[in-house]
């Protein structure tokens, strides 16, 4: 899904394309690329089982897909994987949506088995990305210390994503959409989380989407944004904004809106009928220097 952009607006964008095949491009200081790789093998399934502590996982996990954003002068990196959003949903142990009982036989997988919805087996995830600031090799994870200080905090602003500027016709230097993990629910909606990311001349800006349709019942939506202007602070700062939304099939039909699954299968096209339940704007300050 990757763009092919001309070398000659490459070039007065101030950009270059990775080398060696990889798929991204470095930009005013940053360094941005997309992963990918095959579905999760039965072996790393049972290692990221037992990592988890779970005996469930979607049916088809990225292992190896990725987005990496790294501010070079620091070494600061924003990240996007399918293990640290499952570790969120496994952290934040929502109850199991109900599921009809005429669909819910869709989950054995053997006739004779019982069915018992014990989980989250939508693999709902608060997860919003990962930080790491890496220094002398190695990866040294942005968290609280002892004395409850952290090498990177997302502080809550009033700021607000330029979504005007987003809307200006720029040359897109690259774009690339990743999918982390799946799971069709047995056939009774979906579960998908993806990254998608674009690269303009003023800025990056990308946007993480957990998306759930459980057929008849629940849709619920969780997008995570983040927008880095370049060159316009002296600190380079990045914007997060989180918004999370949800509604049963029963409130949306109530409203008078149709329950045709067929309308309902592109997040983005319904989700200003979906109420929000969550919002936040963050930022984050990066260091120039480690």
């Amino acid at each position: 899904m990757e763009t092919e952009v001309d070398k000659e607006i490459l070039k007065s964008s101030g950009a270059e394309l990775l080398p060696d095949g990889r798929s991204g491009l470095r930009i005013h200081g940053w360094e941005i690329e997309t992963l990918r790789g095959t579905i999760l093998t039965s072996l790393a399934v049972e290692e990221w089982e037992e990592k988890l502590r779970t005996s469930h996982l979607p049916e088809m996990v990225f292992g190896e897909n990725a987005l990496v954003l790294k501010h070079l002068g620091s070494n600061t990196k924003i990240h996007f994987n399918a293990f640290d959003a499952l570790a969120g949903w496994k952290q934040e142990g929502l109850p199991p949506v109900e599921v009809p009982a005429a669909a819910q036989w869709k989950f054995r997988s053997k006739p004779s088995q019982q069915v018992i919805l014990d989980y989250d087996y939508t693999f709902t995830t608060p997860y919003c990305g990962s930080e790491v600031i890496e220094k002398d090799k190695e990866a040294v994870e942005a968290k609280a210390n002892t004395k409850g200080e952290a090498s990177l905090q997302w502080e809550n602003c009033e700021d607000q994503i330029d979504l005007a500027a987003l809307s200006l016709k720029e040359p897109i230097l690259f774009y690339d959409e990743v999918v982390l993990y799946e799971d069709e629910l047995a056939d009774n909606g979906v579960s998908l989380l993806t990254v998608k990311v674009r690269v303009m001349p003023s800025s990056w800006f990308l946007l993480l989407r957990f998306w759930l349709r459980v057929d008849g019942v629940l849709m619920r939506l969780r997008e995570t944004r983040m927008h880095y202007v370049f060159g316009k602070d002296e600190t380079p700062t990045v914007l997060r904004e989180n918004c999370w939304r949800e509604a049963t099939f029963q409130s949306l039909s109530a409203k008078g809106y149709p329950v045709d699954l067929a309308v309902y299968s592109d997040p983005s096209s319904i989700s200003q009928r979906l109420p929000v339940i969550k919002q936040t704007t963050q930022k984050l300050k990066i260091p120039r220097k480690v």
